[in-house]
C-alpha cells in the first residue's frame, strides 16, 4: 500500500496533514514531543526483552494486544525524540486491524516532513520502531487466528 494521503488510515493520514501544515523543523519537533508527552504510562514489568525494539540508540518498548479485532498498542521510550515518534504511530495505528497495520509502508514519514529532521540514528529508529510495531500486530493476529 502506498501512503498518499487518501491510501492511509484516517487517523495517520490526519496527523500527516497537521506535520505538512506546520511550517519549519522546530515546529514539528515540538509536535513530534507533544505526541510522546500523550503516551500512556507504560507497566514497568513490561519493560522486558521481548518489547524491546531492536536498533534503537534509545529504551523503546512496545506491546500490542487485540482488543474487539483491533489492535491497541501501548509503549514507552527514555528519549523525547523516539517517545514521540511512539506517540505519533500509536495515535496513527491504534484501533486499526493487524492486516491494515501489516499493509501499510513506512513512506509516510517522508510526507510529514519529519525525515528531514530526524538525524540517520533516528530516522533508523523510526522504521525499527514502525517494523517493530507490524511484528506485534501480526503476533495478534496469529494468536486471534490459532
Amino acid at each position: 500500500m502506498s501512503s498518499s494521503l487518501d491510501s492511509l488510515p484516517p487517523a495517520l493520514a490526519k496527523i500527516v496533514q497537521r506535520f505538512q501544515r506546520a511550517t519549519d523543523q522546530k515546529r514539528r519537533t515540538e509536535q513530534l514531543i507533544a505526541y510522546g508527552n500523550k503516551v500512556k504510562d507504560f507497566p514497568q514489568e513490561d519493560k522486558i526483552p521481548e518489547n524491546k525494539v531492536p536498533g534503537c540508540v534509545s529504551q523503546v518498548y512496545i506491546t500490542a494486544a487485540l482488543n474487539d479485532g483491533k489492535v491497541v498498542y501501548r509503549a514507552d521510550s527514555d528519549a523525547f525524540i523516539s517517545k514521540g515518534m511512539v506517540g505519533l504511530l500509536i495515535e496513527g495505528l491504534n484501533g486499526l486491524t493487524p492486516t491494515e497495520i501489516l499493509e501499510l509502508t513506512p513512506d509516510f514519514i517522508q510526507a510529514t516532513g519529519l525525515n528531514v529532521s530526524l538525524t540517520p540514528s533516528r530516522a533508523n529508529g523510526f522504521y525499527n520502531i514502525f517494523k517493530t510495531m507490524q511484528k506485534k500486530a501480526l503476533e495478534c493476529k496469529l494468536e486471534a487466528s490459532g
